[in-house]
């Protein structure tokens, strides 16, 4: 999932489990993060990964949180500079009225 609002790089605990990544290559941090719910949450640590997007390798540090999660892992703002993208989202015009 991509985020342009956030300002770290999420990974799920469970992720790194389904996926067999040795949880001892998380490195504590102090982070804390407010999850989509509005609640802040401090991280387990950090972890650096290699991900393939396409045929370009991007090493991106992840905050590893131990929270359920719709999404596999979390794209934020750190990313999306590092790879130079460009998101894009549909936007829909909204129009107001009321009346005096």
């Amino acid at each position: 999932m991509l985020d342009g609002g956030s300002g770290v790089d999420i990974f799920p605990i469970s992720t790194l489990q389904r996926m067999e990544i040795r949880t001892e290559r998380i490195r504590p941090n102090n982070v804390c993060v407010r999850a989509f719910d509005g609640i802040k949450r401090d991280t387990t640590g950090e972890i650096d990964l290699i991900l393939t997007i396409g045929l370009v390798d991007f090493e991106v540090t992840f905050q590893v949180l131990n929270m359920d999660t719709s999404y596999n892992f979390l794209l934020g703002r750190p990313w999306i500079h590092a790879a130079r993208a460009t998101p894009s989202t549909l936007q829909q015009m909204v129009k107001f009225e009321y009346e005096d």
